[in-house]
């Protein structure tokens, strides 16, 4: 009889469709069936000996919640009979409903080995808990996970000795993940976590990754890469990363009708074993960057979200790096603006444009604290040779060093995404509100831009927020706070002026923060109106978990 290996996580959600993802032990035909009756089956597919499926659910009624099942090959194994957690349920957004976005990214299932001081509670797990507890009460719509959901690079206790067991951890990447079975128990640590198996089968999710979904500095320059490629162990760690990023993250960020237009999928899914395709593609993706897209876009009613792959996607060649590759660019700019429209803004729903919010989802940030953002800007030029060769050489070791590789580290796609940003923001069917989320400095922040001779008629913000679940060392805390000061500015523009850096397109300001902690963003948006709330997860003195409001603000 099949089991249940890992899942199920609710992805793709709309009014009449959603998807669930699940693993099983051996071949299976996956159902789900809906209290109300609706339905879904899927056959289970193979990758390196592990089977999946991703069960495609139609008939939803919107604005409706309904309880589900899973079942293989007509067994029940979803709830689990024991199960302590209310049951799963699949909610369908209505036409009139607003929406309540989570989001977050840097998850350390469990601290790695050697630890990294304190972590604290799991702000999912405290999530989750909040969620179960009240069941009927306000649950996020929809959980973005914007990045690091698995470190293959920072390993904990009890996966460094079961890789221990099966190879020889003194050779390739040591103690790091080097292969798909390695990846796969990365995953099954992090999302087997009782707490968070639970609130990814009944909240939504979108993902994309970030660095330690594969490495520390992944993709940081062209001679990184270079160095990276001369390894005799590199090839399989990026490939094994690519291929499970596809299978347990990506295939469930699209929809029923792309998943179907998909070749790969559908090979996969009509293959007996469908490793090699994966694996091709994989390899493919790695070599020619520009040939595979992982940005993904969802509507959800009039609240647009666009994905955006920060990692992957770089051209890194010095004489013309940029963030992303010239199709990336062009695609980012047409979801953007498509169906903007020429309609005025009466403060209602017709406004004319094709969405009232904008999502614009990056794992990392566009707007940094200032010294930060002056420090990239001004290795960027030490390293494209501004003065001369020995300093490309030095800026190379200060930016693998320092992690120097965010959007400001792209001077010419920071301006890029900001004039874009402004064009979405402006004139008539401008959306009420243009949110840039993010993560990966692990600290909480609002940043608001603003453009020399021009306003626009969107707010428009930097909602940062990490981590989820992780170590933030009073160093961090020290600089990132430093980093926001007045004298960390002035200092920044000296640093800049003798890397000849151009001043930046957009100037900003923080305007909440800085938070450290584990915590999540929620973003309320209902109409023209949108909503800010940070909560941080913490213990109280009875040991109990919360989670605990350290602000809450509108932003439009």
């Amino acid at each position: 009889m099949a089991e249940l290996r890992l899942g199920p996580l609710l992805r793709y959600t709309d009014g009449s469709c959603a998807t669930v993802w699940v693993e099983t032990d051996r071949p299976c035909t996956a159902e789900v069936r809906c209290a109300d009756g609706a339905r879904g089956t899927a056959h289970s597919f193979r990758i390196a000996d592990h089977h999946y499926a991703l069960v495609p659910i139609g008939g939803l009624t919107p604005g409706t919640a309904t309880e589900y099942e899973v079942l293989l090959d007509g067994t029940g194994v979803w709830p689990p009979p024991d199960s302590r957690f209310p049951p799963s349920v699949i909610a369908t957004p209505g036409d009139d409903d607003g929406m309540r976005v989570a989001f977050g990214s840097c998850r350390w299932a469990a601290p790695p080995s050697g630890g990294k001081g304190r972590v604290g509670p799991d702000a999912l797990d405290t999530l989750s808990a909040r969620v179960a507890a009240d069941p009927s009460g306000t649950r996020p719509d929809v959980l973005l996970l914007l990045g690091d959901q698995v470190y293959a690079d920072e390993i904990s206790d009890a996966t460094r000795e079961w890789i221990a067991g099966r190879r020889d951890v003194t050779a390739g990447p040591g103690d790091q993940v080097a292969d798909y079975e390695e990846y796969t128990r990365l995953y099954y640590e992090s999302w087997l976590d009782p707490e968070v198996r639970w609130l990814l089968s009944t909240v939504p999710s979108c993902m994309i990754f970030d660095d330690h979904d594969v490495i520390d500095d992944w993709n940081t320059s062209a001679a990184w890469l270079a160095d990276m490629r001369a390894t005799d162990w590199w090839q399989e760690r990026v490939l094994s990363g690519l291929m499970s990023y596809w299978v347990y993250q990506q295939l469930g960020n699209l929809s029923p009708d792309e998943l179907a237009a998909d070749p790969l999928y559908t090979t996969v899914r009509e293959a007996s074993d469908g490793t090699d395709a994966v694996r091709e593609f994989a390899a493919r993706a790695d070599a020619d960057p520009a040939s595979v897209r992982w940005s993904y876009r969802r509507d959800f009613g009039r609240t647009r979200l666009l994905m955006v792959d920060s990692r992957a996607a770089r051209v890194l060649d010095e004489d013309r790096r940029t963030m992303l590759d010239p199709g990336e660019a062009a695609w980012l700019r047409e979801q953007v603006m498509e169906g903007r429209g020429d309609g005025d803004r009466d403060g209602g729903s017709d406004s004319g444009g094709a969405y009232d919010h904008l999502l614009i989802g990056t794992s990392l940030p566009w707007l940094l604290p200032h010294l930060v953002h002056d420090v990239e800007a001004w290795n960027a030029a030490m390293c494209g040779g501004e003065r001369g060769a020995r300093w490309a050489r030095t800026g190379e070791r200060i930016r693998r060093g320092a992690d120097l590789e965010h959007w400001s580290a792209f001077p010419s796609s920071f301006d890029a995404l900001g004039d874009l940003i402004a064009d979405a923001g402006t004139g008539p069917g401008a959306p009420a509100s243009v949110s840039v989320l993010s993560g990966d400095v692990h600290h909480a922040y609002v940043a608001e831009p603003s453009w020399p001779g021009r306003t626009p008629d969107a707010r428009v913000a930097q909602l940062t927020c990490s981590p989820v679940h992780n170590s933030v060392p009073l160093s961090i805390r020290l600089g990132f706070r430093f980093g926001w000061s007045a004298p960390a500015r002035a200092l920044g523009r000296r640093i800049a002026r003798h890397g000849r850096c151009a001043p930046p397109s957009v100037s900003w300001r923080r305007t909440g923060g800085p938070w450290f902690g584990n915590q999540i963003m929620t973003l309320t948006l209902r109409g023209r109106s949108a909503r800010l709330r940070l909560e941080q997860a913490r213990a109280d003195r009875d040991g109990t978990h919360v989670l605990r409001t350290v602000a809450d603000r509108e932003l439009a």
